[in-house]
């Protein structure tokens, strides 16, 4: 039987790898849903002959990718990127988003904000009333002395446990540090919850991706894909 989250995650990154054109340069995001985008973009590049080269915000993402036979390069090396390709955890009616659950949530806000276009693909599953309604707040912080950053982001509303691997040790992003995952209530002004969060030191990036989001493409059992567009209502 076909699970209707995974079909919907599989139309929702084809359509947005059909966005891409030849000679572009753009950021590929982590997660199952990008792996679907990431098959896409292969199946054109030999098919079609799109010519794109990547920039992966995980390892995971530049091993699939090498697999695919996807050319990368390093965000230095691109510079301006003309899109970047991404799920997330939720989205809400603004088409703000919580993202992190894969631990990549700091070199993909790099990425994001380096492209002229950030394209999101959701199952619908991810569309929320409200941020925090599903999804606890990744927040990447420094192992040294973690439990005193994370007693700062408590003190801020944002009660918070260590994640942990199957084997029970701290999680370690690829830039070697910890996460926090936060319950998040309903926030009336995430911009500054985000600036406070900012300022606890120890705190390396949030996955608070505020205003960042050009598109949504909400992907559907049946494989039908909605577009919702920033500033139009979801």
């Amino acid at each position: 039987m076909t699970d209707p989250r995974q079909s919907g995650k599989r139309a929702a990154a084809r359509a947005a790898a059909d966005e891409v054109r030849s000679h572009t340069k753009i950021g590929l995001g982590t997660g199952s849903t990008v792996a679907f985008a990431l098959e896409r973009l292969a199946e054109r590049q030999r098919d079609e002959g799109l010519a794109f080269v990547g920039v992966p915000t995980s390892e995971a993402t530049a091993k699939r990718a090498t697999e695919l036979g996807i050319t990368l390069t390093t965000l230095e090396e691109a510079g301006k990127l003309d899109l970047t390709i991404d799920g997330a955890d939720e989205v809400d009616p603004a088409l703000h988003l919580v993202k992190g659950g894969g631990g990549a949530l700091t070199r993909e806000k790099i990425v994001a904000a380096a492209s002229d276009r950030f394209l999101v693909i959701v199952d619908g599953t991810k569309l929320v009333p409200h941020l925090g309604a599903t999804f606890r707040l990744p927040i990447e912080v420094l192992p040294f002395a973690w439990p005193v950053t994370a007693r700062h982001v408590e003190e801020l509303g944002l009660p918070n446990v260590l994640r942990t691997g199957a084997d029970g040790e701290p999680y370690r992003t690829d830039n070697g540090n910890f996460i926090l995952d936060a319950t998040l209530p309903p926030v009336e002004d995430l911009a500054a919850l985000e600036a406070g969060l900012d300022t606890i030191p120890g705190v390396v990036e949030c996955g608070l991706f505020l205003g960042m989001a050009d598109r949504v493409y909400v992907g559907e059992a049946n494989g039908a894909t909605r577009v919702i567009e920033a500033g139009a209502p979801a």
